[in-house]
């Protein structure tokens, strides 16, 4: 399973990334006589245990003592271990499904993908009404950009760089209040193979990357800009869901490049019904109310 790891980056520097191969693999315990095998797709290991030639199965079953025994009743020995068997080998599968399911269940929690909407609980603090796209989401943190906060600013005033006349006029979106000299940008074309946030939708950092995309020319490109980003520590991010301080909703490119983002909060929240709805007409400072 691959993993993206957020590092400190000092002012005006790229943010980087690192990141691991899956690796698909299965061996076998000499003690246990057990198949382990890994799935890169899930990030769990699975122990099945090797059932061929178990003579366990009979043990308890009320068979009677060597030499005891008649014809029919080794057959029915038999017969009731092969069928002892086939309930382990049952027994296995149930158990393994079950571990798919709990780790399926541990990789839903991560919200990568996902749109959070300031619940009304952030007044007066950075993230008030905002929406944040998270780019990178796992056990040691997240790494979101905010797409309704635009500053004055277009790319070019801030980037010293002979830059393409597509990102020339750019407006300039702050990401977020960690590191605000960082550069970040959201790049989404209709074919896009190494799209790392979603389907479409790649993350980037890179000014060089950025410049040949501008300079290039495709119908169905968007860029966005951003400077700074919003950084989580590990479980803070899953802290704040349950304090119920966001509110989460599918990201989609449609929203994502919103040609009115200051508009783009109450516009979510009126789509997800009347009890939303009341919270995007509520007025910015409570105490009107």
């Amino acid at each position: 399973m691959t993993k993206v790891c957020l590092h400190g980056i000092k002012s005006g520097s790229a943010i980087k990334f690192t990141s691991g191969s899956a690796r698909n693999y299965s061996t076998e315990s000499p003690d246990s006589k057990s198949l382990y095998t890994a799935s890169p797709l899930l990030g769990v290991s699975i122990l099945l245990p090797t059932l061929a030639g178990d003579k366990f199965a009979a043990a308890g079953m009320g068979f009677a003592p060597d030499g005891c025994r008649s014809e029919q009743d080794g057959q029915e020995g038999e017969d009731e271990e092969i069928f002892h068997g086939q309930s382990l080998i049952q027994v296995a599968r149930a158990a393994s499904l079950r571990q798919i399911s709990l780790a399926m269940n541990a990789k839903s929690k991560f919200l990568r993908g996902q749109l959070l909407l300031d619940a009304g609980e952030l007044g007066g603090s950075f993230f008030a009404r905002t929406v944040v796209l998270i780019c990178q989401h796992d056990a040691e943190g997240a790494f979101g950009l905010v797409l309704n906060h635009a500053t004055e600013k277009k790319f070019s005033e801030v980037v010293q760089a002979s830059l393409p006349e597509q990102l020339k006029d750019a407006p300039l979106f702050l990401g977020g209040p960690v590191q605000p000299s960082a550069m970040s940008y959201l790049h989404s074309e209709a074919f896009l193979p190494d799209a790392n946030v979603m389907t479409g939708l790649s993350l980037g950092h890179s000014l060089d990357t950025l410049i040949e995309l501008g300079e290039g020319y495709s119908p169905t490109r968007k860029l966005k800009t951003f400077a700074g980003y919003s950084g989580w520590a590990p479980g803070q991010l899953e802290s704040e869901m349950k304090r119920d301080a966001w509110i989460t909703h599918p990201a989609t490119l449609d929203l994502i490049f919103d040609p009115q983002p200051e508009s783009l909060w109450k516009k979510i929240l009126r789509r997800k019904g009347w009890k939303y709805e009341i919270l995007a007409e509520s007025p910015d400072d409570p105490s009107l109310n």
